[in-house]
């Protein structure tokens, strides 16, 4: 254990608690590794289409129609995964 008292300097979150107003370490890594996978998916579109409609407007309902066609996309991707490692198999 360390002896040294104080916030993490690289702990984003004990630094906002601290009201510490020093630069957060700047990487070329996206900041957990989801986020690269996100983009690379058949279902971005409608992902952000769903977030600018939800920015857009105070009223979810009003964004129903982005909802579904993301939660549609999302199955179908899902479902072609499947597919896919259904087709592999490693005991062949």
């Amino acid at each position: 254990m360390s002896s040294r008292s104080g916030p993490n300097p690289w702990d984003p979150f004990a630094m906002a608690a601290s009201g510490s107003s020093a630069p957060l370490p700047v990487s070329s890594a996206p900041p957990y590794p989801g986020v690269a996978r996100l983009a690379d998916s058949a279902c971005f579109p409608q992902y952000t289409a769903s977030l600018k409609c939800l920015e857009a407007n105070a009223d979810k309902s009003k964004c129903q129609q982005e909802f579904d066609y993301y939660k549609e996309c999302k199955k179908k991707e899902r479902e072609a995964r499947l597919e896919r490692n259904r087709k592999r198999s490693f005991f062949q």
